[in-house]
């Protein structure tokens, strides 16, 4: 990996990291966004889930 004219050794592990917290940062988003939808849902259950209730 050559970026910016540095040489792989020194910038592969500099753009790993990056990469890391990125993906860890994508993943928090959707964990939050899953959690919200939850617990929208559970406030509004659908029909299906009245019916498996009675």
């Amino acid at each position: 990996m050559v970026r910016a004219g540095q040489p792989p050794e020194k910038a592969a592990p500099i753009h790993q990291h990056s990469d890391l917290e990125r993906r860890q940062e994508v993943a928090s988003g959707l964990d939050d966004l899953v959690r919200a939808a939850r617990e929208k849902a559970d406030e509004n259950p659908s029909g299906a889930d009245l019916v498996r209730g009675a």
